[in-house]
């Protein structure tokens, strides 16, 4: 399942070259004293800030408490707007809506889509962390407020 996963993976960032989507998402910072919760998805080799994309006809808000249910088993009991940012990465013009919880509770489940997660200490992050999450992390850890611009920094 996993190989099939990967494979459409794959795929759809192939497609994207050729049709330039537009897409909307949600991320979340998770953390609880001073660890990170990020995953690693069975089609992709780095750690992600959990999250997804919002689905016709809801809202931000339920997506994200959607995308942390079905990815890491988490309900979360506070919610707040870290930021809107936008990415341009293989040919789509994705736009991600990252909130922070520091108040959750998780209940050990993911779906099969999740190969693993892991609280990491934010000043010690694992090798591999997605150049995007990697720097709402950093935001964060700077104590940056509520901000907008590019997802990551175009390299």
């Amino acid at each position: 399942m996993a190989f099939l996963k990967k494979y459409f993976y794959i795929i759809s960032r192939a497609l994207w070259l050729l049709l330039k989507p537009l897409s909307f998402g949600v991320r979340i910072l998770m953390v609880r004293n001073r660890k990170i919760l990020l995953v690693m998805h069975v089609y992709q080799d780095h750690w992600f800030l959990p999250g997804g994309l919002i689905e016709r006809g809801e809202s931000v808000e339920a997506a994200v408490r959607r995308e942390v249910a079905e990815e890491v088993g988490a309900t979360l009991s506070d919610l707040s707007l870290f930021g809107v940012f936008t990415n341009f990465e293989y040919g789509k013009s994705d736009h991600v809506i990252v909130f922070i919880s520091r108040d959750f509770s998780l209940n050990g489940h993911s779906d099969d889509e999740i190969e693993r997660l892991a609280f990491f200490d934010m000043d010690n992050l694992p090798d591999g962390v997605s150049p995007g999450s990697k720097r709402q992390i950093e935001r964060y850890i700077n104590g940056d407020g509520p901000a907008f611009g590019l997802w990551r920094d175009r390299n």
